[in-house]
């Protein structure tokens, strides 16, 4: 049988009360709690997957599990960054994250009796190069989001957005070609 963390990177129904998984979380809490204390870029990158050079992240900081992001060179994130790293998140070079954005991959079944039984997934987010994401966005599971897109504040991105355009409200609709 495969394990509940091979089930939960695959994309696949998994249990989060998993030893290993809870194991997992607990080290990520505290090497959260560390980064958030004083801002040191080597326990930020001990607790992500990768940190691009020049990447700036402003505590606090807040992840499942951490080694699940990946930033590439020259990224900026502001306070308040919500990285929920059950499946996969990649943010490319030069990203600007606002103040309070949240980045979400789990996903619930819909069906009652698997979510009372603890059933949960997960789908990969990734911002290419170049996105700006403004404050308060929240970018939904599974989402893809092309170079050089701007997402407006408080804007919440539920389906892929293409390369080069300008996204607004709730959710996000494509207004402006740059």
């Amino acid at each position: 049988m495969t394990g509940q963390k091979e089930r939960m990177l695959a994309g696949e129904l998994y249990r989060a009360d998993d030893p290993e998984l809870q194991a997992s979380l607990r080290r990520a809490a505290e090497l959260q709690r560390r980064f958030n204390d004083g801002g040191d870029p080597a326990v930020l990158r001990e607790l992500l997957g990768s940190v691009g050079e020049g990447t700036e992240v402003r505590p606090p900081l807040y992840v499942d599990y951490g080694s699940h992001v990946t930033i590439g060179p020259r990224a900026f994130l502001n306070y308040g960054a919500v990285l929920l790293d059950v499946a996969p998140i990649t943010i490319g070079a030069d990203a600007q994250i606002g103040p309070g954005v949240q980045l979400l991959t789990p996903t619930h079944p819909l069906d009652a009796r698997l979510r009372r039984d603890k059933w949960e997934a997960a789908e990969p987010i990734t911002l290419h190069d170049n996105v700006w994401l403004g404050g308060g966005v929240i970018v939904c599971p599974g989402v893809t989001i092309g170079e050089n897109t701007v997402v407006g504040a408080g804007s919440v991105v539920t389906r892929d957005l293409p390369p080069d355009v300008v996204a607004v409200g709730n959710p996000a609709r494509v207004v402006k070609k740059l």
